[in-house]
Parts: C-alpha cells; structure tokens; sequence
C-alpha cells in the first residue's frame, strides 16, 4: 500500500500522523511511505529520521495526495487538500465532524473519498481509545493554560491559583467527569487548587469521589448548579465530550455575567460545538478572546501545543488500527473491525447514515 503522511496546514499544528518508527514498521512491511519534507519538525523528528526508517522524502503535497492511497493525518485537510485527492483514497484522522464546515463534507463526497474519524474508533461503549489519549493530554495541560491565563498581561483576574500562606487557592469548576475531566482535576489537585466537578451521572460522581478520596467536590450538572458554581469559579473547564454528537450547551449568557470579571472558560469542547453560548473556535497563535468580561479559551486541537508528546501519545492508540488497514486493506478490515467500522464515517463518497450525528444535514 502506498501511505502518504502530509505536513499539518492548520495554524499551530505541529503534530504528525505517523512517527518514524511507525513508518520505520510500515516499510519493513513491503509498504511504501511517502513523507512531506519537514511535516515532523514540530515534534521534533526531522527529515532524515523518516528517511533512515525506509520513507520516500516529497517536496510537493499535491504530488504526495496523488500517489498515496492511504493519507495519515491528524486534522481533518484543508479545501486544497480536498481538492488533490482522488477517488478510492482512504484517509485516517481527527475529523472533528461537528466543527466540520458542510461545504468540506461535500467536497470530500465529490472526490469519492473513505474517511475514518480516529475520534469515533470505539472498541465498546464509551470507550474511545484515541480520543482518550488526546483528552489525557489536554486534561494534563489545563492548569499551565488556566495559570497562564489569569495573569493580567493576558487579562484575567490576577490570582495564583496554588495561592500562597494567608491567601485561599483558587476555584475550579470541571464540567464533565470523563477523561478530560479526570486528568484535568489531578493536575489540579496536584496544585492545591479547590476542585469541583459537575457530571449528569450519579454513577460517575459516586466513582469520582472514591478515585479522589473525597478531596473534590461533586456535582450534578444541573442547571442551577452550573450557575451557582460559575459564580465563584475562577477557571471554569468545558470537559464534556461525546463523539459523533454536539456538546450540550451548559454556560449561557446570562451565566456568563454573573461570573467573575477576568475569570476564565477553558473549552475543550469546542471541537464538539463548545459547552458555552459565547464560545466560538480560536487557535494556538490567538487563543482567546474576552465576552461579557470573561475570557474564553476555545482552542480546538489545544494537544497541538505539545505536538511531540501528542503524537507519541495517540500513535501508540492509532497504530493498531493503522496496521490493520495496511495490512488487509481498507475494506476487509472494516469488515472485520467492528471498532474500525465505528469510525468510518464516509466510505466512497457515501455518507455512513448511522455515524452522522443527530441533527446534522448534507445538502
């Protein structure tokens, strides 16, 4: 199979699809690699590491698109991109359907192309191993973003979170219990910050409480409770996550105003529609805007930022997969991977009905 792993053209990307070490068991395979020069320098990993490990180097992405079958990729391609692929070409990556502008789907249909959405390759219910190692990542990162963020250079409130001796530590209100939500809470935990987490499960909130000792405080995410917690918070963290589906909007406007001048709305739901009414996507190069005097972190690939831990991280979750579509084929192995076919989401052009979600049109 002929495997192309182009260079990220979104701002601030600096992941990549595939490392040189899985290119390295690609080629060892019989398959043949083709690497966009300089696509893995902001993981550090330059061109002759790819090219040591058996990859063909290639200065022009449209020629790359041409002569691969397979595209590895970690966001979904931009229109340009779109445009140089062919039809019976497969491509494998974050699509982040409900971010996905209609015009894209289109012209992804047009050119006959079979898309996986890694975020939506489930082996079980719930279980979405890829998207998780990316929810670690970002859960892990909040406190540095949230610290970061309140410093008034950036315009916020001014607090150290940690606090110091005569000074409280700050408030962080998580809204979800999930992955994101968990590692998020560790970190801050691990500050001495005051936690809360708010989850629609009492299940989960049960478990919370035990895998934590009893050192957050638990929630149900009630709409008055998101109000009266985001009075007081001064981070608040978007951690609700559920595939295939868009966020439910948690933060409204009028919320929004009670809340703490130079507070802080992390969103890592923005990806899935966001959990607030203000949020709307940003990037890594400008990653907040103020709204209501609140600032609001809308960052949709925030593992960006740390692309080398990143793509280690969902390479070790991803490859499994990976191997399984260049060692069979694309269609024997979405027969035969039912936590595969999960993430097939068009396959020929064809929209797959049942991995659409809920609301969500093509014209």
């Amino acid at each position: 199979m002929e495997i192309g792993i182009p260079k990220e053209k979104y701002p601030g990307e600096e992941r990549v699809g595939l490392t040189p070490a899985g290119v390295g068991l690609l080629t060892k395979a019989g398959h043949k690699c083709f690497f966009e020069s300089g696509a893995g320098e902001g993981a550090g990993f330059d061109d002759y590491d790819y090219e040591r490990m058996g990859a063909t180097l290639v200065f022009d992405p449209q020629e790359l698109y041409t002569r691969s079958s397979l595209i590895v990729k970690v966001l979904r391609p931009t229109r340009d991109e779109i445009a140089w692929m062919s039809g019976g070409q497969t491509l494998m990556c974050f699509l982040g359907l409900m971010a996905v502008p209609e015009d894209e789907v289109n012209l992804l249909k047009e050119h006959k192309a079979t898309v996986v959405a890694y975020e939506m390759i489930s082996p079980g219910k719930h279980d979405y191993p890829i998207l998780k190692t990316m929810s670690e990542v970002a859960g892990r990162m909040a406190p540095y973003i949230a610290g970061n963020m309140l410093m008034r250079t950036h315009g916020g409130r001014g607090v150290l979170l940690n606090g110091v001796p005569g000074v409280s530590a700050g408030e962080v209100v998580i809204l979800g219990g999930g992955m994101l939500g968990i590692n998020a809470a560790r970190a801050f935990l691990g500050l001495g910050v005051k936690v809360f987490i708010l989850s629609r499960s009492l299940n989960r909130l049960r478990y919370l409480d035990e895998y934590f000792q009893g050192r957050i405080t638990t929630m149900i995410d009630h709409d008055f409770n998101v109000a009266y917690t985001t009075r007081f918070a001064d981070v608040v963290i978007g951690a609700i996550r559920d595939p295939g589906k868009r966020t439910p909007v948690l933060i409204t406007r009028e919320m929004l105003r009670t809340m703490r001048k130079g507070s802080l709305i992390i969103d890592f739901a923005i990806d899935h529609g966001g959990c607030a009414e203000t949020s709307r996507p940003t990037t890594l190069d400008n990653p907040v805007y103020v709204e209501e005097d609140v600032l609001h972190y809308c960052v949709p690939n925030v593992p960006g930022a740390v692309p080398r831990t990143s793509t280690h991280a969902f390479n070790n979750a991803a490859w499994a997969y990976i191997k399984k579509v260049t060692d069979m084929g694309p269609a024997t192995a979405f027969a035969q991977s039912e936590a595969l076919q999960k993430g097939v989401v068009l396959r020929n052009g064809e929209i797959v009905e049942e991995n659409i979600p809920t609301g969500y049109t093509i014209s």
